[in-house]
């Protein structure tokens, strides 16, 4: 293997990018007082729209940004497979009817198209619990030049037990050089008191440190699942 493919390995190839699955994430930012009405219609309606894909998760975000916002993933197998599901959709004329009243209530939608680091496989915690949505933008470049010192830093909170992994998503559409990391934990007071250890553990300082060197900027969100997530 050659000196380029070795930095790269890690990161930035692998077989789930070569496999095709990604996934898309979804960001809705709600007219003020109609989140209540959007996660209603979402919760009673939403299984017309999960007969056709996968859905990941569904959160309404606590903290972190702009209010009235929630966020959502979906998995597909390839790009194929979105293009069909699409299609699908745009023909289901009940799933047409409630998109078009809770389109009335959404402000603005973003989306990103993710691939898990090859590193990563997506855990699904085995309780309910709360979420935390870490965004890292990183130095042009991309993880030939920053992955394995990323991963390096992840894997320390992760192996030390400072908080639960579910995902690492690197963006293939969207920013580039951005990583998104899904963490569980069990409440927000859990969160804070691991964050608070992690931040006196050398081990983990140390990680960081030299992760950061490559970090233009970062951002979080702290996420509340709604009844008909499948993460809990």
């Amino acid at each position: 293997m050659s000196p380029y493919l070795e930095v790269c390995s890690s990161f930035a190839t692998g077989p789930r990018q070569y496999d095709g699955t990604f996934y898309e994430f979804r960001t809705y930012c709600l007219k003020p007082s109609k989140m209540n009405e959007f996660l209603e219609n979402a919760k009673k309606y939403m299984h017309l729209r999960t007969a056709y894909s996968e859905l990941v998760g569904f959160w309404s975000v606590e903290f972190g940004g702009q209010m009235n916002k929630v966020f959502h993933i979906w998995k597909y197998d390839n790009f194929a497979h979105r293009t069909e599901v699409r299609k699908a959709v745009a023909k289901d004329k009940e799933w047409r009817q409630i998109l078009i009243s809770n389109l009335a209530l959404i402000d603005e939608q973003e989306n990103e198209i993710t691939y898990l680091v090859p590193w990563c496989k997506l855990e699904k915690p085995a309780k309910e619990g709360v979420y935390e949505l870490a965004i890292f933008q990183m130095k042009p470049g991309g993880p030939a030049l920053w992955g394995d010192a990323f991963k390096r830093a992840i894997n320390a909170h992760v192996d030390l037990g400072y908080s639960k992994l579910v995902g690492v998503f690197h963006t293939e559409y969207g920013a580039l050089n951005r990583v998104h990391v899904l963490w569980w934990n069990e409440s927000a007071d859990s969160r804070a008191a691991g964050r608070h250890q992690s931040h006196e553990d050398p081990r983990v300082v140390a990680a960081v440190r030299e992760s950061v060197n490559y970090l233009v900027s970062q951002q979080n969100m702290f996420l509340i699942p709604t009844p008909f997530s499948p993460l809990k």
